[in-house]
């Protein structure tokens, strides 16, 4: 691609909410492209991403998508894991303060989250960065001199911390460090280009571009990317609220998910997690508007294709004839997980063991909501003794046959 396609191209999907911004840093991506390409190098890209848990999930995928592309064209990438910005967590989404991580906590996160960004980057052309690097060697002097460059009021006009403030809820002096800690990362990297959704926005385009410019580089580029919705249709993707669909999660159980979201959140996901082109996504939206196509086939082969990006054709085939024969026809699945019972155990017992809930306390939490059945009956004591053998269900999805 010459620049212009370029910048046409690594500026699709993004949002800005406001046009003047959109074309002020599409300027300067075309201006850094003619500059790097005197220079003779590719443009320094990355997104960082924080193992606040140990699941990447596909709302994570969206900018790793926008850093493929950046790779497909010969730039250079790197997948920045914060484990020093994960001590505190990013407060931008937030309405309160965010638990903060142990070290111990944030290293165990950390160890699957590149293996897992593999699926979408190229491991050969990706360079993966921990921002422990740089920060834990930060003094309090040089806090002391990067905070100079902030007001209390700037923070203030963020929405989530003004309407903390409005409510008297705690705002703590350690979360406005967060953005600094951005600011440095992409210093540190010296970025051409910073990649992240529109909850970043102040973290990219204020934080990391006046944090650079003052330690004398230029500002990045910031490549702002619409936020995925979670399966609730309504906020953004996260496995606290438990709206999320991991990428490691197993076909079935993915294609279950993505079915589970309302008709209205499917143009949501069209443009940002599938592999359609635009052709293609036009004339699914103009079809369900004027009711050419029934939402519930559209949003299969929604399903199908999110299956096959994460795993395979095969795999979708059979999540999808799984899923027709169990909520469709209300059948049970073919192949389940059996479980030998053993002497005296309880509901809650068989419920551990068996690996159908992480803990007795999600099982405990699943039998008061009804959400457990034994051949279709409810089971709503943990401790009674485990009635009999037969096929045991939890929540929708998940089948055990107990011998």
């Amino acid at each position: 691609m010459n620049i212009e396609e370029q910048v046409s191209y690594l500026m699709r999907g993004t949002e800005y909410g406001d046009e003047d911004l959109k074309k002020s840093m599409a300027d300067e991506l075309r201006q850094r492209l003619i500059e790097t390409e005197a220079e003779g190098r590719p443009l320094r890209v990355y997104c960082g991403y924080d193992p606040r848990t140990t699941d990447i999930h596909i709302g994570h995928t969206i900018t790793m998508r926008k850093l493929r592309q950046f790779q497909e064209l010969g730039h250079e990438v790197t997948f920045l894991i914060g484990t020093y910005t994960s001590l505190i967590g990013d407060p931008s989404d937030k309405d309160k303060m965010r638990p903060q991580l142990t070290p111990e906590e944030v290293e165990h996160n950390a160890r699957t989250y590149a293996q897992q960004a593999f699926k979408i980057l190229d491991p050969e052309k990706t360079k993966v960065r921990y921002n422990a690097e740089w920060l834990s060697n930060l003094t309090f002097a040089d806090l002391i001199n990067l905070a100079s460059n902030f007001t209390i009021q700037q923070y203030l006009t963020r929405d989530n911390f003004r309407q903390r403030w409005e409510n008297r809820d705690a705002i703590y002096l350690h979360e406005t460090f967060y953005a600094i800690m951005q600011g440095y990362d992409a210093y540190s990297l010296r970025a051409d280009v910073q990649i992240g959704g529109t909850d970043q926005l102040f973290n990219i385009v204020t934080a990391a571009r006046k944090v650079m410019n003052f330690l004398g580089e230029k500002p990045n580029i910031a490549i702002i990317m619409a936020i995925l919705v979670g399966t609730d249709g309504e906020v953004k993707m996260s496995k606290s609220i438990g709206n999320h669909i991991p990428i490691l999660a197993p076909p079935d159980d993915m294609y279950g998910k993505v079915m589970s979201i309302p008709d209205q959140a499917m143009s949501n996901y069209f443009p940002l997690v599938t592999r359609w082109p635009e052709e293609e996504i036009e004339a699914l939206e103009t079809g369900l508007k004027e009711g050419h196509l029934h939402p519930r086939d559209v949003k299969m082969k929604l399903a199908r294709e999110i299956v096959e990006i994460f795993h395979d054709q095969e795999a979708a085939t059979s999540a999808e004839k799984n899923f027709v024969r169990v909520f469709q026809k209300h059948d049970l699945p073919e192949d389940m997980p059996e479980y030998a019972l053993k002497p005296g155990q309880s509901v809650l017992d068989v419920l551990e063991a068996s690996g159908m809930v992480k803990s007795r306390s999600e099982g405990r939490r699943l039998i008061n909501q009804n959400g457990v059945r034994l051949d279709g009956e409810v089971l709503d004591d943990p401790n009674q003794p485990f009635p009999h053998s037969g096929v045991l269900q939890v929540g929708k999805r998940r089948f055990t046959k107990v011998q």
